[in-house]
């Protein structure tokens, strides 16, 4: 039998960063239309090659990536970089995202972080009416900045828990920032109800995950793959029911991991780990949710009833309402009762 087409199969995008969304053309489109020069890296070589591990490699991807964000010069700019997110996850078989944005790095073009918030909630419900794929905001810090800043973003986060705000993150560079430092910013959060999500254990290792479940209490770790350096730590993370957001394309591009088969997705799996594949950014990692699920079949030999359980671990640790977690569960159900081309088969 033919596979099952991985764009047919329900499933959640956990991790995606707002910026990193947007569509490589409209990245084009909007710098002529704002007379921003891009670099070469942007246009001709795109995607950029990348690398990560050390101190000047990480400069040039965060340059990069502001470079791109310079572009979102206007309120429909935004609005259209959210609905254009939802229309490529709807194509791909997302049926939630859960977007992740640092507002600050908005705010002095919008009027400041609570018009920006409301601009992004706002552009979120529209992206959600018309696509009909459900998104939440995770508001995200900057460890790279003062845990004051944090714990501004995690009060903002609060007040919007419950009316589009399902998690407060922690992103950028681990190696200067560590986790033990915005504690109580993630403290503000989770007593709003709001998903613990930082990032952890992708440039740096076991130490690093064991802070953000141990001091910031994740319910999510971006990343995480790193923790496979300790078996015993692999085992709480099990046990504890903790995601990893494990995204390859991005480790391979960032030099997390020398290849494809170097991502430790099968590894992870097999003890029991919970994952949801995620894009991270593929404005410059140049690849989107669905060729996650093809490199796990490809090169990880996951069958498809396994990928049904990637999927149905993605809907689990998202936060979905239940009715939209129920709905896209039974559409798993449907996709491997169904042949390659979309015909019911007897189980």
């Amino acid at each position: 039998m033919e596979p099952r087409p991985i764009s047919a199969l329900p499933k959640a995008h956990l991790h995606l960063h707002f910026t990193g969304s947007m569509r490589h053309t409209t990245l084009v489109e909007l710098a002529t239309e704002h007379g921003i020069h891009l670099p070469d890296a942007l246009v001709v070589d795109w995607p950029p090659k990348l690398r990560a591990t050390d101190e000047r490699g990480w400069f040039r991807f965060q340059r990069l990536y502001d470079i791109a964000r310079s572009v979102l010069q206007t309120e429909q700019d935004l609005r259209r970089l959210l609905l254009e997110a939802a229309e490529d996850e709807a194509t791909e078989g997302s049926g939630w995202l859960e977007i992740q944005v640092d507002p600050s790095g908005y705010a002095h073009r919008f009027g400041g972080l609570t018009p920006t918030m409301e601009l992004v909630l706002d552009a979120a419900r529209e992206a959600e009416a018309a696509t009909g794929v459900g998104v939440g905001v995770i508001i995200a810090a900057n460890r790279t900045k003062h845990p004051l800043d944090a714990k501004t973003l995690a009060r903002l986060a609060a007040g919007y828990a419950g009316r589009g705000v399902v998690g407060f993150g922690l992103s950028n560079d681990e190696r200067r920032g560590r986790a033990y430092d915005f504690e109580g910013a993630f403290r503000i959060a989770r007593r709003a109800g709001l998903l613990s999500d930082p990032h952890g254990g992708e440039l740096q290792g076991p130490g690093s995950v064991r802070e953000c479940l141990d001091t910031l209490e994740a319910d999510r770790i971006g990343h995480g793959v790193r923790a496979v350096e300790d078996p015993r730590l692999v085992e709480r993370i099990a046990a504890r029911g903790v995601i990893l957001e494990v995204c390859p394309t991005s480790n391979i591009s960032l030099g997390v991991a020398a290849s494809a088969e170097d991502v430790p997705v099968r590894r992870l799996f097999e003890a029991g780990v919970p994952m949801a594949l995620g894009a991270d950014d593929p404005l410059l990692f140049g690849s989107r949710l669905a060729r996650q699920y093809e490199l796990a079949r490809e090169v990880y030999g996951f069958s498809d009833a396994e990928l049904a359980e990637l999927a149905r671990q993605s809907i689990r640790g998202s936060a979905a309402p239940s009715d939209t977690q129920k709905r896209l569960l039974e559409g798993i159900d449907t996709w491997l009762t169904a042949d390659a081309h979309g015909s019911s088969q007897s189980p």
